[in-house]
């Protein structure tokens, strides 16, 4: 049976999918949980699969015209025609979980064609929630969340999650511009790194590479914020296969700092 596609009840149903996706995750959270090797040498556990699965099966029993993607299951239903597709990270983080850091989250995105509709990042080790509607605002565990006021990068939180990435990606030397030129500089990273920028915690994540599932609900959920997401060219996008993130003020000085890339 067809369901009437409004954005609230859109975003009713992937607020609760989310958070019954995180309680399978803490079933395995801090458990000494295996970990498998997958061919990027990037862990994967029995969390993430069975995390996807009951996500793939909600959104199936409840929008079964809608077609998928995610990490562990690949893609399912048309993704090029322009209607709606549900991008799924079970845990992003993965690195996190299985060190038993409460850092990893459950993503979950809904595009219209390329358009980001709304995103949930879920962190169930932290008990949070941050997410956004094209139009509704960003939120964080219910309240409104807005990026943060700092207008000079010597005053900014730098975040990102593997240093050693700007290296393997040609951006090593902009990266140490940014780290020359900010205040404070952290690994909080991952999924988390851009909540703390929509929620004015930091005001600067990045990474060189990401995959789809990992970029799904950043660009509606800081946009949302009033921030920016966009790849290393400045673009709005969750689809460059790179990112950055900032409390839209200090947008244009970080851009004017990444330059061009350079030779890995």
């Amino acid at each position: 049976m067809a369901h009437c596609e409004s954005i609230d009840d859109l975003l009713a149903f992937a607020l609760d999918a989310v958070w019954r996706a995180g309680r399978v995750t803490l079933a395995h959270f801090q458990t000494g949980l295996a970990a498998e090797r997958k061919a990027d040498n990037t862990p994967v556990t029995i969390a993430d699969r069975a995390a996807e699965q009951l996500l793939r099966q909600l959104i199936g029993q409840r929008w079964p015209g809608h077609a998928l993607i995610g990490e562990e299951f690949g893609h399912s239903g048309s993704i090029d025609d322009g209607g709606y597709t549900w991008i799924i990270d079970p845990i992003d983080g993965t690195k996190s979980f299985v060190s038993g850091v409460p850092l990893y989250a459950v993503l979950l995105a809904l595009v219209k064609g390329e358009e980001p509709v709304l995103g949930v990042m879920h962190f169930p080790g932290l008990n949070d929630m941050v997410y956004a509607a094209r139009g509704r605002g960003c939120y964080w565990n219910g309240r409104p969340a807005r990026v943060s006021a700092v207008a000079s990068l010597a005053d900014a939180v730098l975040l990102t999650s593997d240093i050693d990435n700007f290296a393997r990606h040609g951006r090593a030397a902009a990266f140490q511009r940014l780290v020359d030129a900010t205040y404070i500089q952290r690994t909080w990273g991952d999924a988390y790194g851009y909540a703390l920028v929509a929620t004015g915690r930091a005001e600067v994540m990045l990474d060189p590479a990401m995959a789809l599932w990992d970029c799904g609900p950043l660009q509606v959920i800081m946009e949302e914020a009033g921030g920016t997401f966009t790849d290393w060219q400045g673009r709005p996008t969750i689809f460059g296969g790179e990112s950055i993130g900032t409390n839209g003020a200090l947008f244009e000085q970080v851009m004017a700092l990444v330059g061009e890339r350079e030779a890995p």
